[in-house]
């Protein structure tokens, strides 16, 4: 009977324990979600506001370029198309991936008017659009390191039984492209062409000196 007593009582000791358990692992689950959506919408927000800043850059760009036509509606249609909503994490990445190329050619195309590139309005649209682009990224990488080890639970033995049980899924990533990374291979193509002929055109003169020593050897005999 004591046996019993006591076997009944350690049966009960293990269900508290798992039930504890699964418990611990649910709400750690719930709280990492949470932080995910709760990090995701600070990105929202500062690409609202990078939305928000376009519209007046490409009025301010139209004023002295007004002929720029395509480019002028390139950017017009992509920041059109970042701002939509209902987007996964995923799908604005790549629409904010399109918005930067299409703001790197208004850019260069505003290299080509000087009056532009000293506009006050221009200038503080730049300062403006550079800072967002800084908070994005700081936002970027506290979301995404969230969605890190939010997978990391979700997918890893035995929390993912709980994940399971709850129907608690992995999130998307936000990914986007660095604009310098961006940059870098536009400005080495636009080089290669030239770099790989001034080899051709320098190589030859390298090799003049070489007959130099030869002239040296003559005077020695005499």
């Amino acid at each position: 009977m004591t046996g019993g007593i006591i076997a009944l009582i350690v049966v009960i000791v293990i269900v508290v324990i798992l039930a504890l358990y699964f418990v611990s692992q649910y709400n750690g689950l719930i709280r990492l979600r949470n932080v995910v959506q709760e990090s995701w919408r600070q990105i929202d927000v500062e690409l609202n506001r990078r939305h928000d800043l376009i519209p007046n850059l490409v009025e301010t760009v139209k004023g002295y370029a007004s002929h720029e036509r395509e480019t002028l509606q390139a950017v017009t249609n992509a920041r059109a198309a970042a701002a939509a909503p209902g987007a996964s994490p995923a799908q604005q990445a790549q629409q904010e991936n399109v918005l930067t190329a299409a703001l790197g050619r208004l850019f260069a195309v505003a290299e080509a008017y000087p009056d532009l590139k000293a506009n006050t309005n221009f200038l503080q649209l730049q300062r403006d659009l550079t800072d967002t682009e800084d908070r994005v990224a700081a936002s970027r990488r506290f979301y995404n390191a969230n969605v890190r080890a939010l997978n990391t639970k979700v997918e890893t033995v035995p929390s993912n039984i709980v994940a399971g049980m709850f129907h608690i899924t992995t999130a998307e990533y936000f990914e986007v492209e660095d604009a310098a990374t961006r940059a870098a291979p536009q400005v080495s193509f636009g080089t290669s062409t030239s770099a790989a002929a001034a080899p051709a055109t320098t190589a030859p003169p390298a090799a003049a000196p070489a007959p130099s020593a030869p002239q040296d050897s003559p005077p020695a005999p005499s």
